[in-house]
């Protein structure tokens, strides 16, 4: 008989669990324990319990009591998934701070903070791992009768299962199987990271296997002085190393690329991509860390000091001062006071080099999280954190991991607005989060950047954060040299649109592919042209379901939304007014490619942006191919400005800056002023002093000349006399509503009568409804409405409060319960 079926005695007698599923719901819910359970069930155990009329879940038990609740009679606890804690105390606390914080349920904290396959529910379907050896050895009947049946049906839903085993209470069997890497989730089944690989060469046959013959090869040669240096440098290498890299044939011999496709036309040498160790172990020993400089020993000594009178301090470093060895020496001190460390990171996508640089140090005392791991690999990730791992590197979902005794979080690139989460709920932020984490473990917080936010700044400079800079690159290199390209001179001929490339950024180009060195280009526009626009009236060519123009993509030959998705061909003539002379209108990465091979035709030209990267595979290609040299010209977009360490870059070019600088938000200006000195520290990181050239039609922007100055404290001057004229932060709080419907009467009435909701309780504070930049996304209109609030905590907790009534209120209109209200605290 099944447990829900038992008579249940007095509720004064009963033991009851307070159990949190991972659905949108504000609380945990109240089951009672089945007498057999009661020795075996803990805080942070997973159960199995039924949600609603027919949904079961698998629930994390955070209360155990006897406080029968006062309404309706309790469900029982169906069965114990795994008698193993999954969560800390300190996890629950996270979860129940960000909920109250960032306006959500604790639900939908916990349904972002837990692997997917902690997060089982009546709706998953299963699947055979790709692991699985189709053995049926080791398993139990029930096992058994599962794996049999996703052998021939291929997947099964979790009722289907349950007519196969005739038994209502699953969960445990289905636990036991991904445990065992036999099932995964199919819906949540993500790519795995590729393996990194570098191009090597090797010996053809029948040299490879009879190295006598070499002489025959070396007469092969003989006519060729590159080529025989070539070959030497091979044989050379081929005895200290387990597999010849090119770049290192390159280097020793001092030949390129085309001297390597000779010697293969000739039957002697075959390139080949060798894979290397990345994610998620790290086989290679680990290698000792370089001596810190005068100015970095300086910097740590200021640290450690800063971090015993600060719970927080913010290291203010120039790009390449070296602020990853600092970190790598402060971690290293709470491992060996037997705490973790967790370093987090913007992108772990678009961090490579670091990932590379840590993992060499930490070799298998690091543990990689992200969510393009497979569902078993973030499991075993959980477990081996909540087991004492010492170090993590993840982005910002790492900090819902079950950390034991948290020591130290380093927050690298602190100021980069990928740390916000933007959809779905909750829309926290990393920096923000990891400084509370830290706090309930009673943890220091390095935050480390190049171009600080605002926020924590101000905070440094007021004395809530301690603050060390670094101003001084490692080796003693100097900045680059910052010049400004003014598109309008020479101005082009009348009628003729405005050029890509100035004379000076051309030149520059040139001359550094004559030396042999490499080059970075920063747009902030993917696809070829995001403009598709009528010459005699103007028309554009809009998405049917966003109020955005379409981008053409080349490559693909047709117009792409980047909010939604929608494609559509090129119309021949335009539909306003019947002309035919439609032209491609603005500059996006796909085009600078395109451009580029026609000025320099023998320059190996790569891309970097959000379509030529969808995959860990093709990014990794990327930096290993610019890092070995394959490539002279990287063209990008922001990925470009982050976590990237080459030795070659003599010039960075920037193409259009105007567009960062006259972006519609209180936060361009920052930005941009961040952005631009980001992708300038990318130049001359190594050897000589690198070059910057920006181009821009209004050079005299303030904002221009404090990065041609390198003059961080004066734009932060500047800008924080202004937010604090105008009521932003770091002096007032912000909290966006979004309300989105896709019947524009709709969202209108709802928006005006939350409006006027909020105006009655926080009178001038609550501003709006108003349309923003893009009033139209996937069909759905929208509104929003901007509230600004004293820094007084009081007031803040109202005020959420009375945002979440007036939601409640709005939902209760006539019509308007469809309406979708998005709460966004402290937006970026």
């Amino acid at each position: 008989m099944e447990t829900s079926e038992r008579f249940h005695p007095d509720p004064a007698t009963q033991t009851y669990a307070d159990v949190l599923l991972p659905v949108a719901i504000a609380k945990a819910y109240t089951y009672i324990i089945p007498e057999e359970m009661i020795p075996h069930l803990a805080f942070g155990h997973q159960v199995e319990v039924s949600f609603g009329k027919n949904k079961r879940y698998a629930g994390i038990v955070v209360d155990i009591h006897r406080n029968a609740p006062g309404q309706s009679q309790p469900k029982p606890i169906l069965s114990i998934i795994d008698a193993r804690p999954l969560i800390t105390p300190y996890q629950l606390k996270l979860w129940q701070w960000m909920a109250g914080y960032y306006c959500c349920s604790i639900g939908e904290v916990m349904n972002t903070a837990m692997p997917s396959n902690l997060k089982l529910a009546s709706e998953t379907r299963i699947s055979l791992s790709p692991l699985y050896d189709h053995s049926f050895e080791g398993l139990s009947d029930k096992e058994f009768l599962v794996t049999e049946a996703l052998s021939i049906q291929g997947e099964l839903s979790l009722d289907e299962i349950r007519d196969i085993l005739g038994q209502k209470t699953i969960y445990p069997v289905i636990h036991q199987l991904i445990e065992k890497r036999i099932i995964y989730l199919k819906e949540e089944m993500q790519t795995k990271f590729q393996p990194k690989t570098v191009a090597c060469v090797r010996l053809q046959e029948p040299y490879a296997s009879r190295p006598e013959l070499l002489e025959e090869a070396f007469e092969l040669t003989s006519r060729s002085v590159k080529q025989t240096d070539a070959l030497l440098a091979f044989v050379q290498l081929v005895r200290t190393e387990p597999f010849v890299r090119k770049q290192a044939v390159y280097d020793m011999a001092q030949v390129d690329h085309g001297v390597i496709k000779a010697m293969e036309k000739k039957g002697i040498l075959e390139s080949y991509e060798q894979e290397i160790s990345r994610l998620p172990g790290y086989e290679e020993e680990a290698v000792e860390i370089s001596e810190l400089s005068e100015a970095q020993e300086t910097a740590l000594a200021q640290l450690r000091k800063q971090l015993e009178e600060h719970p927080a301090a913010l290291l203010h470093g120039v790009t390449g001062s070296g602020k990853t060895r600092l970190y790598v020496e402060l971690i290293q001190e709470t491992i060996r006071q037997g705490k973790q460390a967790l370093y987090l990171l913007p992108e772990i996508a678009l961090t490579t080099q670091i990932i590379d640089r840590l993992q060499k140090v930490f070799g298998d005392q690091i543990a990689v999280y992200h969510s393009r791991l497979n569902n078993n690999e973030r499991v075993e990730v959980w477990r081996s954190v909540l087991e004492g791992k010492p170090v993590v590197l993840g982005p910002r979902s790492s900090l819902f991991l079950p950390f034991k005794e948290l020591g130290l979080v380093v927050v690298d690139e602190e100021h980069d607005n990928s740390y916000k989460q933007q959809d779905p709920a909750p829309r926290y932020n990393g920096r923000d989060t990891a400084i509370y984490l830290a706090r309930l473990h009673e943890s220091k917080v390095i935050l480390g950047t190049a171009t600080p936010s605002l926020e924590s700044y101000h905070n440094a400079k007021t004395g809530k954060y301690g603050l060390v800079e670094l101003f001084e690159r490692f080796g003693g290199l100097e900045l680059p040299e910052v010049h400004i390209a003014d598109l309008k001179t020479p101005p082009p001929p009348a009628g003729a649109p405005q050029p890509i490339f100035s004379t000076q950024l051309l030149d520059a180009l040139r001359e550094t592919l004559e030396q042999k060195e490499q080059a970075i280009l920063f747009q902030n526009r993917r696809g070829y042209a995001p403009v598709y626009r009528c010459t005699s009236c103007g028309w554009t060519q809009q998405c049917e379901h966003c109020d955005v123009s379409l981008t053409y993509h080349k490559l693909q030959n047709h117009l792409r939304c980047h909010y939604c998705g929608f494609r559509a061909t090129q119309v021949p003539a335009c539909p306003a007014c019947g002309n035919r002379d439609l032209r491609l209108q603005g500059t996006g990465t796909e085009r600078l490619e395109d451009d580029l091979g026609i000025h320099f035709p023998d320059a190996r030209i790569g891309r970097m942006d959000l379509d030529t990267v969808r995959t860990k595979h093709a990014h990794a290609r990327i930096i290993n191919d610019f890092e070995e040299h394959r490539l002279d010209i990287l063209v990008g977009t922001q990925m470009v400005t982050k976590g990237l360490d080459f030795d070659k870059v003599k010039i960075v070019g920037v193409i259009n800056a105007d567009q960062l600088l006259h972006f519609p938000d209180f936060r361009a200006n920052e930005r941009a002023f961040q952005l631009l000195t980001q992708v300038a520290g990318r130049a001359g990181r190594k050897g000589s002093r690198g070059k910057v050239i920006i181009q821009a039609l209004q050079t005299f922007h303030p904002v221009l000349k404090d990065v041609i100055a390198g003059d961080y404290k004066d734009f932060y001057r500047r800008e924080i006399e202004e937010r604090q004229a105008f009521k932003y932060p770091p002096f007032y709080r912000l909290i966006k509503i979004t309300l989105k419907h896709k019947i524009p009467e709709t969202v209108n009435r709802a928006a005006q009568h939350l409006a006027i909701y909020l105006k009655g309780r926080l009178d001038q504070r609550a501003i709006g409804p108003a349309m923003p930049y893009v009033s139209r996304v996937r069909g759905q209109y929208l509104l929003d409405i901007l509230v600004k609030l004293e820094r007084n905590n009081q007031l803040i907790h109202q005020s959420k409060e009375w945002i979440l009534e007036g939601i409640r209120e709005v939902h209760k209109l006539e019509g308007c319960s469809g309406v979708r209200v998005n709460v966004d605290v402290d937006p970026m």
